[in-house]
């Protein structure tokens, strides 16, 4: 049986996360578990003068925050009366990323799914800090679903990778899994710079021609800046319903993310993103 966590704020991206899940599970045992995080700073309101002086601002915010996920689990049993899911609630009050980590560990989490903060129109999604800080931090495997997106199949998923370490089978075992569920084609986008350092890295062709069928390999050569705008165009141009990438140290995540601000980098990823963890003394912080 998968153990999902799915941290939510109650926002109408996260809700979108939910029953994005509840569609691509559903074929499958799940134990669910909601998950709301709490920030003192946030209880600080005029709203909380009214607070009976027999309860404590914490037990106040923690019982609202606990009924809130029972009104999203009678939803979810209502609306899609699935009985190979269950669903379990969680409310902490903690650093986001910290709690997270603490729930993958204790509860064996295979998968954290969250939504992100969409901008106004189609054109973009904005990765909020929070998803930011949850992709290059988390222990477990982490899915991004972007505002609005509705699951409509996996037929296609690119793996991006810049060759720059090997690979494990064990490190890809949710991927595969994907692949043959749902008999989807995988591309391997190999990425390098323009003197294809990368390419020469490690060879991984090998090793995804070994445990992926008829996996399909394609390259890019491009320059740091053009990065993202050259997978944003395969994505788009090969109809690419999920990207993955294996996030490890000096990996093209970091190459992403560096320069721009972790709160403020806007992407036009508009697909699922997989962000597989890197371990141990690899966890790039």
């Amino acid at each position: 049986m998968k153990s999902i966590l799915l941290p939510t704020d109650f926002s109408k991206n996260s809700l979108n996360a939910i029953h994005f899940a509840m569609r691509f599970f559903k074929d499958q045992a799940c134990d669910f578990y909601f998950m709301n995080v709490q920030k003192a700073s946030s209880f600080i309101s005029d709203d909380m003068m009214v607070v009976a002086s027999s309860a404590t601002i914490y037990n106040t915010i923690v019982g609202a925050a606990k009924k809130s996920i029972s009104n999203i689990i009678l939803d979810v049993k209502k609306t899609y009366a699935n009985d190979k899911h269950k669903f379990h609630s969680i409310v902490d009050y903690d650093n986001f990323t910290d709690a997270i980590n603490q729930v993958s560990v204790n509860r064996n989490i295979d998968l954290v799914l969250m939504g992100t903060k969409g901008a106004s129109g189609l054109e973009k999604v904005i990765f909020g800090s929070n998803t930011i800080h949850v992709i290059q931090r988390c222990l477990a495997p982490v899915l991004v679903i972007p505002d609005g997106y509705r699951f409509s199949g996996l037929s296609k998923i690119v793996f991006a990778t810049t060759n720059l370490e090997p690979f494990a089978i064990e490190d890809m075992a949710l991927l595969k899994e994907w692949v043959e569920l749902y008999d989807a084609e995988l591309d391997i986008l190999h990425i390098a710079d323009q003197n294809h350092l990368a390419y020469v890295a490690f060879d991984n062709h090998s090793f995804f021609n070994t445990y992926f069928k008829r996996p399909k390999h394609d390259y890019i050569d491009t320059t740091k800046k053009d990065m993202f705008n050259e997978i944003y165009t395969y994505i788009h141009t090969n109809k690419i319903k999920m990207l993955a990438i294996k996030n490890k140290k000096h990996s093209f995540l970091k190459r992403l993310f560096n320069n721009d601000g972790l709160e403020t980098l806007a992407f036009k990823i508009d697909i699922p993103f997989f962000v597989l963890p890197c371990s141990g003394k690899e966890q790039y912080y």
